[in-house]
């Protein structure tokens, strides 16, 4: 496929729409560490004014779960990353490019079931804020609050990075996706990326505190 057939307007020349398309994504993988980034300083903040609380409703969620999901997400890092480099060397590896691609999809669905088991214990353990919270201490509750809404957006994240990595399979196993020059696959791989990374930020946070004691 000619660069003329891969060009999309406004853009002049693909050295000009690649760049673009790699600035942009950077445009809005910064707006979404800014959006986490508040609600880490907001669990910070809490975590500051009242340690105990935190490190004893922290010791209740499960170290098992959230030590197997980052697992996962590394995993499925590597293969999005090879993915991105097989797509930048030469068109001779589109079966390799697919499989990458197909096995950072399995991770991913693999992350959001060990996710679900997870929250179905945490819902049978009272562990939503509410009136039958098993916690006594009101910051506990805060914790829980932060945790749900964390994991929530984070899983909200990855779900839509499904999406966009399945697409991108499809497209390149049917041929329809001229990946040799193309910025989609850096693109979309940079921001799988960031969902791993914000777990990263996130695994300490919640699952580590008080672990030691």
């Amino acid at each position: 496929m000619s660069d003329a057939a891969l060009l999309k307007k406004p853009w002049q020349s693909m050295a000009r729409q690649r760049d673009a398309g790699t600035f942009g994504i950077w445009v809005f993988l910064a707006s979404e560490m800014l959006f986490f980034g508040a609600l880490i300083l907001t669990y910070t903040v809490y975590r500051v004014s009242d340690p105990a609380a935190f490190t004893a409703a922290a010791r209740e969620t499960d170290i098992w779960y959230g030590t197997i999901n980052t697992a996962i997400l590394l995993t499925s890092s590597l293969t999005m990353a090879v993915a991105v480099q097989a797509s930048t060397a030469a068109l001779g590896f589109r079966r390799l490019i697919v499989a990458c691609l197909s096995l950072t999809v399995a991770l991913g669905v693999a992350f959001l079931v060990v996710k679900g088991f997870e929250y179905k214990e945490d819902i049978e353990h009272h562990l939503v804020p509410g009136l039958h919270f098993a916690l006594a201490q009101p910051a506990a509750q805060i914790f829980f609050a932060l945790y749900w809404v964390l994991t929530g957006v984070h899983a909200i994240h990855l779900t839509i990075g499904l999406g966009l990595v399945s697409r991108l399979a499809l497209l390149i196993w049917r041929r329809k996706l001229v990946f040799d020059d193309n910025p989609e696959i850096e693109v979309t791989g940079l921001y799988w990326h960031l969902v791993d990374i914000i777990w990263i930020f996130l695994y300490p946070l919640i699952y580590l505190p008080g672990r030691a004691s």
